[in-house]
Parts: structure tokens; sequence; C-alpha cells
């Protein structure tokens, strides 16, 4: 019995790594928005495009306001990762080209999600996201597919 154990326990070691790793153990990030933006599903790209800055107005014409938690935060690190396909400094270089040659502006980084929660829902036009949220909030989800 003890030899079986011994010779499991690698397998119980990766298992473990493999289950760390996995989307269920990491944070999720829900992308959210301010009740009145008419879009109901956002596209991967569409998404990657608002995030990096790169476009500036809601399909309907209404002024995008991007909001984000800073670069470091678990929940910014599962957007990028999860929603967005692309790594946190891949987003934060796209910013900082547009800022430093004068064509574009970084997102407003906030603190925490109840700030985002709180700045979205306040801010007409708002995109941003958190760990959970309710449709019941002043908020709503949209799915990005």
């Amino acid at each position: 019995m003890p030899r079986q154990i011994t010779r499991n326990r690698p397998l119980q070691l990766i298992y473990g790594i493999v289950l760390a790793l996995s989307p269920l153990a990491a944070d999720t990030a829900e992308v959210i928005v301010h009740r009145e933006v008419s879009t109901a599903t956002l596209t991967v790209s569409m998404a990657r495009a608002m995030f990096g800055m790169r476009q500036n107005k809601w399909p309907d014409g209404t002024p995008l306001k991007v909001f984000v938690l800073p670069d470091a935060h678990p929940l910014h690190k599962a957007l990028c990762r999860e929603v967005l396909d692309v790594f946190p400094y891949q987003l934060r270089q796209s910013w900082d080209r547009q800022v430093y040659s004068g064509t574009g502006q970084a997102p407003t980084e906030l603190t925490s999600e109840e700030q985002m929660i709180s700045q979205v829902s306040a801010t007409p036009g708002a995109i941003g996201y958190v760990k959970k949220a309710s449709n019941s909030d002043a908020v709503r989800i949209v799915p990005v597919h």
C-alpha cells in the first residue's frame, strides 16, 4: 500500500497544479456596462478594441468611457487572460503608445470593484468589469463571445 501512494504522489502533484491553474480556481471577470448602453453582447475583438482604447464610441454613437483596475490586480489579469485573450502588459503598451503619441488617452484606473460598480453606474456609456455582479445593480452584465 505505501508503495502505491508513493507512486501516485507525482500524479497527485500534477493534478493539484492543474487544478490551481484552471479557470475554476482563478477569478473570472464579467464585463459590465452602464444600464442605458444598448449593446447586448460584445465580440472579443470589440471588447479588445474598447479596453485597448482603440474604439471610443458605442455602435449607436454614444461616447465610450473605460474603467479598469490596476495592472497587478488579479481581476485585471483575469479580464486580460480570459476575456480579451491578451496579456496585461499588451494593454498597457497600447495605452502608453496612444498617450505618448498624443492620439488617445488611457482608461480611468480605479482601486476596487465597489468603486468600479459605482463609477460605471454613474457614467453614461461606461464599461468596466467585476468578479461578480447582478443585473439588479445599477449596471448591466454584457457577455463577450
